[in-house]
């Protein structure tokens, strides 16, 4: 039995289930066609609304066959790239970087260079490769865009691993890398399963390498999924252990600052101000360090964010005036910052159009929140329509506006994929 059955098994339409849950009816054609999932907190209302269990409906999602089928094709057809392994690489990792406008970044002919090295199976290649990955999937508007091209390095990366003699460590060091690159785009794509194995790989890998600031960005990334589905004492836990971990690593890497400051969103999520305050002042921290605290790209923490951050922390704790103060001043760095940061300007648009709901101020809910669905489409990023999804969880009476209903259709219709 799908979804759709069990829906008019129940004698809904569309439009009844649709309301019961709080989304738009196109929204549950897409659920019952497989084309996108429910968010977490949709999923709870959707159950009770369908009279199943959390696991009854994984399966009730489960995508129609001609979806699985149509699907299998399109991955079939990616599979089969004419020419040899190396081409393939070479042609995928040319295209992305045309595709995001990253040739700036990296010279045609050094590129081509790059992956006859990576052919070669060199570990120094791997790692250059790496950097050059992270930073066309930071300028991608569409983040899924990068995906192929990861897909390959990684197998390139597991034949040299099969292959190498000498000390596999840096060869490990780059697959733990590149399994977070991988769990990033997964994530972001709303693939909560696949990111969590992806990060799992990562910190597997990262432990036989002895590389603890690795290990510990792969928890910290792990414990984004749980607090996605708000099981923020879990991901408590797993922080706990990063901070551990980047205790025991590179002094200089700023690993545990950014430990503190995703340890200050689980604490936040559990309602606890003065931990998440203590989180937030260890995490500043990071403007002390001297030298080069931000690796290549797994590790990125500058504390270029923690305004917005500090503002986001304060919305879930309802101190909504420290909050206000801060994310206002984000959103001026957002506007000064170089290059587009679609993605950050949004997550501040929401936490502001969040304001607005909590203070029921039907005109900053929709001032902010149409500015932040305006750029979910233009960068296509899950991230920012799961923020909106979440958004719309805090509307309440506000909902009888005209205005504010025209803004939750426009969120209900985003495509997440």
């Amino acid at each position: 039995m799908g979804l759709a059955e069990r829906r008019r098994t129940l004698g809904y339409s569309q439009e009844e289930l649709a309301e019961l849950v709080g989304v738009d009816r196109t929204t549950v054609g897409r659920w019952e066609r497989g084309t996108i999932q429910p968010q977490p907190s949709q999923r709870r209302r959707l159950a009770s609304a369908l009279e199943v269990s959390p696991q009854e409906l994984n399966a009730l999602l489960s995508p129609p066959a001609a979806v699985v089928k149509q699907t299998a094709g399109r991955q079939s057809a990616r599979s089969h790239y004419a020419g040899d392994p190396d081409e393939m690489i070479r042609r995928e990792f040319l295209r992305i970087l045309a595709i995001s406008g990253a040739l700036t970044i990296l010279p045609v002919e050094e590129a081509e260079a790059l992956v006859d090295g990576v052919g070669r199976g060199e570990p120094a290649d791997f790692a250059r490769m790496n950097v050059h990955l992270w930073q066309v999937y930071q300028l991608a508007r569409s983040k899924g865009s990068v995906y192929p091209v990861v897909r390959d390095q990684l197998t390139t990366l597991t034949e040299a691993l099969a292959g190498h003699r000498g000390s596999p460590r840096p060869l490990l060091n780059a697959a733990a890398d590149l399994f977070q690159l991988a769990g990033e785009v997964a994530f972001d794509g709303s693939r909560y399963a696949d990111a969590a194995a992806s990060y799992s790989l990562a910190a597997t890998v990262s432990k036989d390498a002895d590389a603890y600031d690795l290990w510990a960005c792969a928890l910290v990334r792990h414990a984004y999924v749980d607090m996605s589905e708000r099981r923020y004492q879990e991901a408590a836990q797993m922080l706990g252990a990063a901070a551990r971990l980047a205790e025991r690593g590179d002094s200089h890497l700023s690993t545990r600052h950014w430990v503190a400051s995703v340890q200050a969103e689980a604490y936040a999520g559990l309602g606890d101000l003065d931990a998440c305050e203590r989180a937030m002042d260890q995490a500043e921290r990071v403007r002390d360090l001297t030298g080069g605290s931000v690796s290549g790209g797994w590790l990125r923490f500058d504390g270029a964010r923690l305004t917005e951050e500090r503002g986001s922390r304060y919305v879930q704790l309802g101190r909504l005036d420290l909050a206000e103060q801060a994310l206002q001043a984000a959103l001026k760095q957002t506007a000064l910052a170089s290059g587009p940061s679609y993605r950050r300007r949004a997550a501040v648009l929401v936490d502001l159009a969040a304001i607005g709901a909590k203070r029921r101020d039907p005109d900053q809910v929709v001032t902010y929140g149409n500015e932040a669905v305006s750029l979910a489409r233009t960068s296509g990023s899950g991230y920012v329509a799961r923020r909106l999804r979440g958004l719309c969880d805090e509307f309440g009476p506000l909902s009888r506006d005209r205005r504010v209903t025209e803004l939750g259709a426009e969120i209900g219709v985003l495509n997440t994929l």
